[in-house]
């Protein structure tokens, strides 16, 4: 078991390799009630979770983006104000990145914010999603547009989830420790270089290393820029336009399976301006690929794409920015991408 610390407005430890059940159990003695939010396919193995001291109150939410809606919120919020919960109560997210999203600005909203506890259930959840403070659901003119800071007061990382999960949804989780290693850490791409994704998830102490390594990586950046003013930016790298095709594919492509194809267009977007060496483009592919990821999206697709960019929550007024490399690990932001350069490296990702 390995503890790393997040320094934000408050901190707080994410505790990677425990028993979620026991972890949890002694978390939440000091609380009256509990509210445990998650998505359908849970719902056995969370209901087996059980505290002697709490009242347990149990939310469930449909599987997939379709929970960050505002109509799901607003039956979280009256069911929270039916039970009676109070500031003295927690509410603990068990899920995926869509549930913990959904529970943390729960959490930030009931009461003008109460405490709250993540376990995250997927990979994308356990590096990502559950750590940082971000909390949020989408709307219908882009996803995260609506949301708070607001950090968990424990990140309970059980890698027996895990298992759960098919090859696909554990390769879009893996997407964004890819990601991790690009801008931070290079010994991830060490480790996953070469390796199928079969190979790569029945490694037990490879999967520690690399949650660990990624949680490191983002618990460092978000120490450092917990709201996002500028250096917490190099986290979306390749999300500018994963955004806007999970948008266009209605969600059906995984949240990582987008990021893999933006990763992609970020690294061409990069070698269209003569900022990133071939080699480096090339190894985007190549490892993504190997992965089982997909790394292009259909060319007829840009007209709708291009438009949907400048919902990006890194656009400021009418200018689009994006994270870009120079190399592995020196990440740079591009603000002046013309409509012509964007053009130019969309068309090196489509199929």
């Amino acid at each position: 078991m390995h503890t790393i610390r997040v320094h934000a407005e408050h901190d707080y430890d994410v505790v990677i390799g425990c028993d979620w059940r026991q972890s949890l159990s002694q978390l939440l003695a000091p609380y009256t009630r509990v509210a445990v939010v998650f998505s359908s396919a849970m719902r056995d193995r969370v209901k087996d979770a059980q505290s002697h001291d709490s009242e347990i109150h149990y939310f469930e939410v449909a599987d997939g983006e379709s929970a960050k809606s505002s109509a799901s919120l607003h039956s979280l919020w009256n069911w929270l104000g039916a039970a009676g919960f109070t500031r003295s109560d927690v509410i603990v997210g068990v899920g995926g990145g869509t549930i913990t999203d959904l529970a943390g600005f729960a959490a930030a909203s009931w009461l003008r914010g109460v405490n709250w506890i993540a376990v995250p259930t997927t990979l994308a959840g356990m590096v990502d999603a559950a750590i940082g403070g971000k909390t949020g659901i989408n709307s219908d003119y882009g996803k995260n547009l609506i949301g708070a800071f607001h950090s968990p007061q424990k990140v309970l990382i059980d890698t027996s989830w895990l298992s759960t999960l098919s090859d696909r949804d554990f390769a879009a989780g893996l997407a964004e420790v890819i990601k991790t290693g690009f801008i931070a850490d290079d010994e991830i791409l060490k480790a996953i270089s070469g390796k199928k994704i079969t190979d790569i998830r029945h490694d037990e102490s490879t999967v520690l290393d690399l949650i660990t390594r990624s949680v490191a990586v983002k618990a460092h950046v978000v120490g450092g820029d917990f709201k996002e003013s500028f250096n917490r930016e190099i986290l979306n790298y390749g999300h500018t336009l994963a955004h806007a095709i999970e948008i266009d594919s209605k969600y059906e492509l995984r949240h990582g399976e987008a990021v893999s194809i933006g990763l992609v267009f970020a690294a061409e977007l990069a070698g269209v301006k003569s900022l990133l060496d071939t080699s480096i483009i090339d190894m985007h592919r190549q490892i993504l690929s190997q992965a089982g990821l997909p790394t292009t999206y259909p060319a007829a697709k840009w007209q709708k794409l291009y438009p949907l960019l400048a919902l990006d929550k890194k656009a400021r007024g009418h200018q689009l920015r994006f994270v870009a490399l120079t190399a592995i690990g020196q990440v740079i932001r591009i603000e002046d991408a013309n409509e012509s350069e964007l053009t130019r490296a969309y068309e090196r990702i489509s199929s």
